[in-house]
């Protein structure tokens, strides 16, 4: 099949990308501009979400679709435009198959960008599936969390130390999105997803310490240290909306649970989950001294 891959050069479809390889497939992968060593067996074209017309050019020819917004967006409305360009372009191209990962929930609120997303895919007459993840283990990479796990032995992350965390990492939400893709007979589903364990801060630093072989404590993180450090990494800003989601998220640590029961999911989609210990050891550079 020929898979069109939206965010295929990123960390989150970045699986997908390799899924689809490991399965014999032909991902097609969207970028803004070429990158300078592309992957053999891959291939890419250059287009822009706000770009109607370029993208049903591209859609031309194309099996399935694997989408995923951009992570930092200006405008909430950039945000819906974008979507609904890329469901418009996949009608137009005669698509069979719409997999979205919304990269968090989609909430039922008409003002959400991701709701008006949704509801212009479900009235658009195309086979679909959402993915509505949990928080990525590949968090734990940024520079709010695996400079201090290096310099001071510490898990830092804006979560309170009781919450239960479904962590979860790309590499399964990439076989996931595969399965979806290729199990036609799932149509027009939404998926809650997570990953198989639900430590709390004291739990996942235990995990570390054992991946590492060396003692790891958990620090919860303030709302405003996160956003700094996103701030740092990706301009000014740019960590606005994540310190206010986590800050409601502190204050508010009830209201709704950060992990999922898999048991159904897996059970439509029987793929081999990633444990904490063994995503930990496989990225263990990153948290050690040479």
């Amino acid at each position: 099949m020929r898979v069109l891959v939206y965010g295929g050069t990123g960390s989150q479809s970045g699986p997908v990308v390799d899924e689809l390889l490991n399965k014999g497939h032909t991902p097609v992968v969207v970028t803004r501009t070429m990158p300078d060593n592309p992957k053999e067996n891959i291939e890419y074209v250059t287009a822009n979400l706000s770009d109607r017309d370029r993208l049903m050019e591209i859609n031309k020819d194309i099996d399935a679709v694997s989408f995923l917004l951009p992570a930092f967006l200006g405008d909430d409305d950039d945000a819906a435009a974008y979507g609904k360009n890329a469901i418009y372009a996949a009608v137009y191209g005669k698509v069979s198959r719409f997999i979205w990962n919304a990269s968090g929930p989609i909430y039922d609120d008409p003002l959400e960008p991701k709701w008006e997303i949704f509801d212009y895919l479900k009235n658009s007459g195309l086979e679909y599936v959402v993915f509505e993840p949990t928080t990525y283990m590949e968090n734990w990479l940024g520079p709010w969390t695996a400079p201090s796990v290096l310099n001071d032995d510490e898990v830092s992350y804006p979560v309170l130390d009781p919450v239960k965390m479904g962590w979860l990492a790309s590499r399964d939400v990439g076989k996931l999105v595969v399965a979806a893709i290729e199990d036609g007979t799932v149509k027009n589903k939404r998926f809650d997803i997570s990953g198989i364990e639900t430590p709390i801060g004291v739990e996942l630093a235990e995990k570390f310490s054992a991946a590492l072989g060396r003692d790891i404590k958990y620090r919860a993180m303030t709302p405003a240290e996160m956003g700094a450090a996103i701030d740092a990494a990706f301009g000014p800003g740019s960590g606005d909306r994540i310190a206010e989601m986590y800050r409601h998220e502190q204050e508010n640590p009830d209201e709704e649970p950060k992990f999922h029961d898999m048991t159904d999911v897996l059970k439509t989609f029987p793929v081999e989950m990633s444990t904490i210990e063994d995503w930990v050891r496989d990225h263990r550079a990153a948290f050690e001294k040479e």
